[in-house]
């Protein structure tokens, strides 16, 4: 499958960052990219990686691994960077959610505050699959339910139109898979002990209530937002 490069847009004909001003705009689109559809239902999974990409710090006790963390974190975001300097693209996503109700406002919602530009490589897939990954250093089945849940928010970002496959892909293995490798995987397991590892998933539960928060917000934002 070949992707379908669009080599007409400019950067300089639509309001990207400054650091992209005036520069050829890419659109990584696959087949399968197009073949997907807009399901306004997958904002929830989406704008959960807002919660799970912190879930390390909920679960992980121990000063090493968490240096480590930390470390693998930034060398993310610094890669991620240098990849929207180099290959700056965008992503083609309908101006308006033609569906009605909490979801398609939500969605709408995200649209109109994230621009659609600097999608390769996904920082919102890469954060999730090194929370996983991270996890998986504690607790094996803790990190494995992390993992699909992760695989969960990278098939959010194609239904919500936040990214190509090809920028999920590179979140996952050229970011998150690579910087678990260099910063994560030398870590011993039994550095953990035993204690912290069964109370793991029982302090997942507290980054489920920070996600019901959020959602609770948006909710509430919505109904607001109707009755005006």
């Amino acid at each position: 499958m070949t992707p379908n490069f669009c080599w007409s847009e400019r950067a300089d004909r639509v309001s990207v960052n400054a650091n992209t001003s005036g520069r050829t705009v890419f659109v990584p689109e696959l087949a399968l990219d197009r073949a997907v559809p807009v399901e306004p239902v997958w904002i929830l999974v989406y704008v959960s990686m807002w919660v799970f990409a912190f879930l390390p710090g909920f679960v992980v006790r121990d000063v090493e691994l968490r240096r480590r963390a930390v470390l693998a974190y930034l060398s993310v975001q610094l890669v991620s960077h240098v990849g929207f300097l180099v290959y700056p693209t965008m992503v083609r996503r309908p101006a308006r959610v033609i569906d009605e109700g909490f979801f398609a406002w939500s969605l709408q919602f995200i649209y109109d505050s994230d621009r659609p530009y600097n999608c390769f490589p996904s920082l919102h897939v890469a954060y999730a699959f090194l929370a996983a990954l991270t996890c998986y250093r504690i607790h094996r089945g803790l990190g494995i339910a992390a993992l699909v849940y992760a695989a969960l928010i990278g098939i959010s970002t194609l239904y919500t139109k936040q990214h190509y496959v090809v920028d999920v892909v590179a979140g996952a293995l050229l970011l998150a898979y690579v910087a678990y490798l260099v910063f994560l995987r030398s870590y011993a397991r039994n550095a953990i002990t035993e204690a912290d590892r069964r109370r793991a998933a029982l302090r997942v539960l507290a980054a489920v209530e920070v996600f019901g928060v959020v959602v609770v917000a948006f909710w509430i934002a919505y109904n607001l937002r109707a009755a005006a």
